[in-house]
């Protein structure tokens, strides 16, 4: 489902980081505070999808943020991901994101208390041209690409599509709609095959060995975040699929007796 919201957006007094909007004076810290504890207020809903996802502000003293709310009594039931866990894979995506150094997933919260329809998650909405997706991208950075793809298939995500890929107002690219990832058994959906049989490069393989050593150590609050909100299966699998890719340093090519497009690509 695409974030684009159809609709005027009213500009908040304080938003987001420099590294979010250059114009924007929050740290990270602070924004995590306001979406797990500011005051909701619902200000519409995005383009129909079949999962429940609403626009709102998100209010805590003189900051107010523009956010993204999907509440887990409006998930539809799916045959292939337990019930009631799409919005803690949303959180999971933000953590691995950050966990990896590779930080391209908006700022999201598991919104716990206080939320128009009880338990959701809550990610902070980017301003951006929904024009732009990852087709038509203005400027297309090789190693980001990559670092996406590989991010892509350490999450198995099931529904990659080019809409899914934000070009925000500073030109920074951003990811959203990984409730359908981490699954245990290899889903990979996504648009991005271009580098496919392509060889990984070292900075890139460091990385994931990185993410590796952190998931098996648990040393950093945020790898034991991912185990409060993912199966021990799960996470045995994120941990595999890395060190398949440490291993053959090799992009992997679609599979050629599945489907390996989401629909719509866009």
């Amino acid at each position: 489902m695409n974030q684009s919201v159809q609709m005027v957006i009213s500009v908040p007094r304080k938003m987001a980081t420099t590294d979010i909007n250059p114009h924007l004076v929050l740290s990270r810290k602070e924004i995590i505070q306001t979406l797990q504890t500011g005051e909701i207020e619902i200000l519409g809903q995005p383009l129909a999808g079949s999962n429940s996802t609403l626009f709102v502000s998100c209010k805590l003293g003189d900051i107010e943020l523009n956010a993204i709310y999907k509440p887990e009594r409006g998930e539809m039931p799916l045959w292939d991901f337990p019930l009631h866990t799409l919005i803690r894979r949303e959180v999971a995506a933000y953590t691995i994101s950050l966990l990896i150094g590779w930080d391209f997933v908006p700022p999201t919260v598991l919104r716990t208390q206080n939320s128009p329809f009880g338990l959701g998650s809550l990610q902070l909405f980017i301003p951006h041209n929904p024009a732009i997706n990852y087709f038509n991208l203005p400027v297309r950075n090789t190693i980001l690409l990559q670092k996406i793809a590989l991010f892509d298939i350490i999450i198995n995500n099931a529904d990659r599509k080019g809409g899914h890929l934000l070009w925000g107002e500073n030109g920074k690219i951003w990811l959203i709609d990984h409730g359908v990832c981490f699954h245990s058994e290899y889903k990979l959906r996504t648009v991005i095959w271009d580098f496919a049989n392509h060889a990984i490069q070292e900075p890139l393989i460091n990385d994931l060995k990185k993410l590796i050593f952190e998931l098996k150590s648990k040393r950093l609050s945020l790898a034991r975040k991912i185990y409060s909100l993912l199966s021990s299966v799960e996470i045995d699998m994120i941990i595999q699929r890395a060190e398949t890719l440490t291993k053959t340093k090799i992009f992997p090519a679609p599979d050629q007796d599945r489907r390996p497009y989401p629909w719509p690509l866009i």
